[in-house]
């Protein structure tokens, strides 16, 4: 049922499933401007069999469990707390309890009270005026001396006496005395539930023969109470006792927590609202007897007469119990005074009956709250937001049956409950070992499973007969810089989007996956034509570069893809082959190809030696193993130092000399360049103040350092550099930073205020290999820039071959517009005396290279700062 429902579902997202890469692909899109939403429905779609089937499992469960009466006590546990939250604190006025307790008893020295006390308790109370008298003691024998005052005592209209519940086999029970109507007398009969609790109530009973129709005490008083009201009435229906226009219905066998067996479920029972610990005010036995008792406490009320005392066994736990510390039960006559006191709230002031849902809507109750607890599980992606949400859900269960217990509803709690925690917890297990395979963004396969799926190819084929595979690494480019200028949520957007177009190019998640944060992944069989993967490579280009729309603003990415190629035999090996495709992508980024690169045999030799590089960088920043060397720049007018470039030399342990043209773009990629730079930095300022100490001759000497594009965004370059300053003692003129001008104009305005961020620490600032990058000159005179750096490939080809005229002039532009905007101009790369001579004609000020000297080392530079004379 899962599988079925899982394949229904992603037909209809993303069409029929087709293994065959030789069907024709649909169009390019031309615009995309869904709805980010789009793709949470899709995930939410796709979670839907998780949740549907653990609901359906859970929710049956637990009604099969509730039938059984498994989760009664539980529920009567939930039932009991709100109870104890819900009850009024005010007792009932119209109510007086005059209690056996005791001292009575000990007093009278005997046990049963004798008819004589009885019938002086009931005379004293009659004096005043009492609206009813109801005696919660069974009186079916006599207990002389005076039994004729006691008889002659009940025969008072306003006397109501309890009697024990018959049965079908014995129809007398427990009789009162012969001459009392049958008005004036109600069994007493409190069901007890398993947990020995007293929750229930009879009103009414009637065997199925129809022989025995019995009222209880409690209700019997009640109508005694009403039956001088206008417009009295009562009346028994199947379903309710009502009474004037009230309806009492009936508790039934499956109502609120209960599952009662039919043995309990008999005859017409409510729940008992209990309103207050103490329903009325209680003055015991001797009290009345000794006229300790005033009229107000008597006069028209309804008066109870019972036991209290809990070594006559007439006590009873209620919901109150499990929190009592003392007086743990509670007397049968406190118990029948807090019915009468519901019934006449019911009856008088309109107060509302307990009702209970359905047996179906309880149902669908228990099944609602299943699905939510799975529909919550898998929309928290964090552990604390889970946390949250699941007390937030049970929180919010807990009120609303509170809330509706408040309204005298009972609905029940505890199923759903379980059934959410249940549902949620299936549903947690199946999201984990999802998302141990599935990206959680785009709901794509992740790395794992792809590999997994391409080692399974070669399982799954049905011949001896190998097949050819192909795998597209696929690289979004720009992804930094869009998700760190228009925030994560427009980099999840880019991502999301991007899945979408290549489900649309594909009609297939299965061949789909993301395996990196900006990095997707798709297998193809079988191939037939390799020129076919390639084309199809191109088309995703062109669909992927295709523009999006991110609130208002297009946002521009394209990718860079790396393909690679195996056959389905004994030694195919599915990893290898993604990997292969990952080396022929980054193959592609390094020669900055704008087409796919397929992978050729010994590119994975050269992505382990890279990575071995990589590691032995690493471990050469923390051995110390780098060294900066300094290159002079000379004044082409006057032929003296004016101040030199720092250049970073790595001698490794392990390697020997490496060329910084091999490790530089290493330290890039991979973010080493920073703390890198930072140590550059720290060095060069040392360096500096150390030869201004040493050279005072040399007061305008200036050190200058190369900053990389990382270093460059690096969002605390300048708290940095203003650190580096105030440690070593270096004024900021001191200091020029060389910035590319590709570097500023990946974000103009926010490269200018970086720029002059830093012009306030007092530092130089030059454009360096200017002329090689793509600079615009609307833009050059609002960059803070002292320095125009031309770069060594226009300077070495300014003497020979017949271009030489052109990079003449080209140099001579450079030259003439630093000089417009008043800047110096520094030209590198000088090897000969006629590069030389050529940029004095051009008045170009300053020069490095190896025609005045190679890089030094410190004892080198040191030694040639001797041996001038600046002046």
């Amino acid at each position: 049922m899962f599988t079925k429902l899982h394949q229904v579902i992603r037909s209809f997202l993303v069409g029929h499933n087709n293994e065959s890469f030789s069907q024709e692909n649909r169009n390019i899109p031309v615009n995309f401007s869904d709805n980010f939403s789009r793709q949470w429905q899709k995930l939410l779609l796709l979670s839907l069999p998780s949740i549907v089937l653990s609901s359906l499992v859970v929710t049956g469960g637990i009604i099969a469990l509730r039938q059984n009466s498994n989760l009664e006590f539980l529920e009567l546990v939930a039932y009991d707390h709100k109870v104890r939250l819900n009850f009024s604190q005010s007792s009932n006025p119209n109510l007086l309890i005059i209690g056996v307790d005791d001292a009575d008893i000990q007093q009278q020295k005997r046990w049963p009270l004798s008819d004589e006390v009885i019938a002086q308790v009931l005379n004293e109370l009659q004096v005043y005026n009492p609206r009813l008298i109801a005696i919660d003691i069974y009186r079916d024998i006599p207990h002389p001396p005076g039994t004729e005052s006691l008889e002659k005592a009940l025969l008072k209209d306003n006397v109501i006496l309890v009697k024990g519940l018959p049965s079908e086999e014995d129809e007398q029970g427990v009789l009162p005395p012969d001459n009392i109507p049958e008005d004036r007398v109600g069994f007493s009969d409190l069901p007890i539930d398993t947990d020995n609790v007293v929750r229930r109530s009879f009103l009414y009973v009637e065997s199925p023969s129809g022989k025995l129709k019995e009222y209880s005490f409690a209700l019997q008083t009640v109508l005694k109470y009403l039956e001088n009201e206008p417009n009295y009435s009562f009346e028994v229906t199947p379903e309710s006792l009502q009474i004037n226009s009230q309806k009492i219905p009936r508790i039934k066998q499956n109502s609120g927590g209960y599952m009662l067996p039919e043995s309990e479920a008999f005859g017409w029972q409510i729940l008992i609202n209990y309103r207050t610990k103490q329903i009325a005010k209680v003055i015991s036995l001797s009290d009345v007897l000794n006229g300790n008792i005033e009229r107000d406490l008597v006069e028209d009320k309804i008066v109870l007469i019972g036991v209290t005392t809990p070594s006559e066994k007439d006590t009873f736990p209620t919901p109150y119990s499990a929190t009592a510390t003392t007086n743990f039960d509670m007397a049968g006559v406190e118990i029948h005074g807090q019915i009468i006191s519901q019934l006449l709230g019911i009856i008088l002031q309109g107060e509302k009956t307990f009702w209970f849902w359905s047996e179906t809507l309880e149902w669908i109750w228990i099944g609602l709250w299943s699905i939510l607890g799975g529909v919550v599980v898998w929309r928290s992606q964090r552990l604390w937001i889970l946390g949250g949400n699941v007390i937030v859900s049970v929180t919010g269960l807990w009120l609303i049956c509170f809330f509706l217990f408040t309204q005298s509803g009972w609905v029940p709690f505890v199923p759903p409950l379980l059934s959410f925690l249940i549902s949620g917890t299936l549903v947690l297990a199946y999201k984990t070992v999802y998302q141990t395979y599935h990206d959680p963004l785009t709901g794509l396969a992740n790395r794992r499973d792809l590999e997994k799926k391409l080692q399974q190819l070669n399982e799954q084929k049905n011949s001896d007969s190998s097949e050819l595979v192909a795998v597209l690494f696929i690289d979004l480019n720009r992804f930094k810089t869009i998700n760190e200028g228009l925030g994560h949520q427009a980099g999840d957007y880019l991502l999301v989007a991007t899945s979408q177009r290549l489900q649309e190019q594909l009609n297939s998640r299965k061949h789909l996956g993301r395996v990196g944060g900006d990095e997707f992944a798709i297998w193809l069989k079988p191939v037939t034509d390799k020129q076919e993967v390639v084309n199809f490579a191109e088309k995703l280009q062109l669909v992927l570069s295709q523009p999006l729309f991110w609130q208002g603003q297009e946002i521009y990415t394209t990718v860079t893809i790396g393909i690679s190629f195996g056959e389905t035999d004994k030694n195919f090996r599915g990893p290898e082959l993604l990997r292969y495709a990952d080396i022929a992508m980054h193959k592609a980024k390094a020669i900055n190809s704008s087409r796919p690169q397929i992978f050729e045999p010994g590119m994975d030799t050269q992505a382990v030696q890279r990575w071995h590089l990589e590691k032995d960088l690493r471990v050469g920043l923390e051995e110390k193993e780098f060294k900066l060397y300094y290159q002079p720049i000379f004044s082409l007018k006057t032929g003296k130092i004016a101040g030199f470039e720092a250049l970073v030399r790595w001698d490794s342990k392990t390697r020997g000399f490496v060329s910084p043209g091999d490790f530089i773009p290493v330290a890039e990629e991979t973010g080493l360049i920073v703390p890198l730079g930072e140590w550059i930095l720290r060095e060069a300022c040392r360096q500096i103040r150390d030869w201004h100490e040493r050279f005072p001759r040399y007061p305008a000497l200036i050190m200058s350092v190369n900053l990389s594009g990382r270093q460059f965004s690096e969002p605390n370059l300048v708290k940095q550099i203003q650190r580096i300053l105030e440690a070593a003692g270096v004024e900021g003129d001191r200091l020029k930073l060389e910035i590319t001008e590709s570097m500023m104009m990946n974000n103009v305005e926010e490269a200018i205020a970086l720029l002059n961020s830093l012009k306030d620490l007092g530092l130089r600032l030059s454009i360096d290999d200017f002329g090689t990058g793509y600079s615009s000159l609307s833009y050059l005179h609002r960059f803070p820039v002292d320095t125009l750096k031309v770069d060594k490939s226009f300077v070495g080809r300014m003497e020979e071959g017949k271009d030489s005229q052109k990079y003449i002039s080209i140099v001579r532009t450079i030259i003439s517009l630093g000089h417009n905007l008043h800047l110096d101009v520094i030209a590198e790369g000088i090897e000969t005396e006629g590069q030389m001579n050529i940029l004095e004609d051009l008045s170009c000020e300053y020069g490095q290279g190896y025609l005045f000297s190679r890089p030094l080392s410190v004892e080198n530079a040191e030694a040639l700062l001797a041996a001038q004379n600046p002046l």
